[in-house]
């Protein structure tokens, strides 16, 4: 093993200038993520420098058989934690060889809307809080209970510390060190209120590098759990019954909430996002109803209300917001499994382009 090992160190640089550059994308069930690397002549550090590739779509749920070829297109480059060195993983989104977005491709609308001139001045802001469950690779169920039983109740496991109360730091830890390796801006990490449930948090990010940033930071904790034996969920609601489910709540701001004057700004976004309340939740995320029950700090999937410092709310804004002014919402109502291209997009859609 330790010859493996040595191997898998290896520091290519010592011995020739090319580099591997990992290809990533979201595949078929638009949850799931497939890669695959390649060589490349020397460092790159900026993707439109980087050569398009294919893939089989039939093999991932994304073409037929018969007219297969998926494109490539390299859109953010990050630093490689797993090979290092001057190795990249490399954001893509899918096409067909005649230049369409495939259907789960949604960074492509995505970067429409942020490309737009009224939310280019905006300059939005999104921070993310990405939870997770770890779950026993043979069983599926969260690290850390006993197998066919249940832990004790929620309370003691938020934050925690101890051996019997928190489960799967290692990971955690790892992949906190390897997203801020890869460039991404990833800012905190915490245990969650449900036993074996974890959170991470990327932003502040600007515009469509907030989901760039969230599905890099998947993949790599997808990676690490590989190596670890354990399997990562981003179910919204792992484990019936009286535990929390995950959520994706999305902190979202514009230049001109966040100058004076701005709660004015905050109460009218929010308004409008009040008014398109069944298309958001629609596009937030599958299985969100088993979430979004009004119990386990969520609001009624049915319900939209917002308040301040409610945890209960669809849309929460933090004591500092209101009392300065200006600042920042929460959005609560994304799933853990949604997609950070839909959402972010959809936002500042709702909030800037929309006329009611």
């Amino acid at each position: 093993m330790s010859l493996l090992t040595d191997l898998i160190n290896l520091d290519l640089s010592d011995s020739t200038e090319k580099i591997i550059a990992e290809y990533i994308w979201v595949g078929g069930s638009g949850l799931d993520m497939r890669s695959k690397a390649r060589t490349l002549p020397g460092p790159v550090t900026d993707p439109s420098n980087l050569p398009r590739w294919n893939y089989d779509g039939s093999s991932t749920g994304q073409a037929p058989g018969q007219d297969s070829e998926v494109i490539l297109y390299p859109q953010a480059i990050f630093k490689d934690p797993f090979r290092r060195g001057n190795n990249i993983l490399v954001m893509c989104d899918a096409y067909t060889p005649a230049g369409d977005p495939i259907p789960t491709n949604k960074r492509h609308a995505a970067a429409e809307i942020f490309s737009n001139p009224d939310v280019v001045a905006e300059v939005p802001w999104y921070g993310i809080e990405q939870e997770y469950t770890l779950l026993q690779k043979d069983v599926k169920w969260p690290v850390g209970w006993p197998i066919g039983g249940f832990p004790g109740p929620q309370g003691p496991y938020y934050c925690s510390i101890g051996a019997d109360k928190s489960f799967g730091r290692d990971i955690v830890d790892s992949h906190y060190k390897a997203c801020l390796y890869a460039g991404i801006n990833i800012s905190g990490i915490n245990g969650e209120v449900m036993p074996g449930q974890w959170e991470f948090q990327v932003g502040p990010s600007v515009g469509i590098s907030a989901a760039d940033e969230i599905w890099i930071a998947r993949y790599i904790l997808e990676r690490i759990t590989e190596i670890a034996g354990v399997v990562v969920s981003f179910d919204p609601k792992p484990i019936p019954g009286d535990w929390n489910g995950a959520g994706a709540h999305t902190n979202y701001s514009t230049k001109s909430m966040r100058e004076e004057g701005g709660y004015e700004v905050i109460k009218k976004a929010i308004d409008k996002l009040g008014l398109r309340h069944k298309e958001h939740i629609s596009a937030y995320g599958e299985g969100n109803e088993r979430r979004l029950t009004g119990h386990h700090e969520t609001a009624d999937i049915n319900t939209f209300l917002w308040g301040v410092a409610n945890r209960g709310a669809s849309i929460r804004v933090g004591r500092d917001t209101e009392k300065e002014g200006k600042g920042y919402f929460e959005d609560r109502r994304p799933a853990s499994n949604m997609d950070p291209y839909i959402v972010t997009s959809m936002i500042a859609e709702t909030t800037l382009l929309w006329n009611p």
